[in-house]
């Protein structure tokens, strides 16, 4: 059984920073595509990043430049450095796994969710 444990998120002023961390069990980590995702109150679920089982990373493009996901096949862990954070960047953040190669920054794509985690951007 996948279980994904998001943990890391708070409250920073903009500019700040924050490291999300993901950590996975119950199953071949190393397998599996991994990802963020985001959703602000009263607005859909947003791909963030993904990271393949290659270790091809991918970024929307509104976090390219301050975001860095990355992922520990030791450690079964997944993070998410995030810099220069933003008000827009507010919201819910999830991580998520996808069996296999193909690993598409789109929710509909992935059944593996984790519980979440908030991170809240002040200006």
């Amino acid at each position: 059984q996948v279980q994904l444990v998001e943990s890391g998120g708070g409250s920073v002023q903009a500019g700040g920073s924050l490291r999300l961390s993901c950590a996975a069990s119950g199953y071949s980590y190393d397998k599996y595509c991994m990802a963020w995702f985001r959703q602000a109150p009263g607005k859909g679920r947003e791909g963030v990043a993904t990271v393949g089982v290659d270790g091809m990373m991918s970024y929307t493009d509104s976090v390219k430049g301050r975001f860095t996901i990355s992922r520990d096949n030791t450690e079964n862990t997944m993070y998410l450095q995030m810099h220069n954070l933003k008000p827009e960047d507010t919201a819910m953040y999830y991580c998520a796994a996808r069996w296999g190669g193909y690993c598409p920054l789109v929710s509909g794509h992935f059944i593996n969710w984790g519980q979440g985690t908030q991170v809240t951007v002040s200006s």
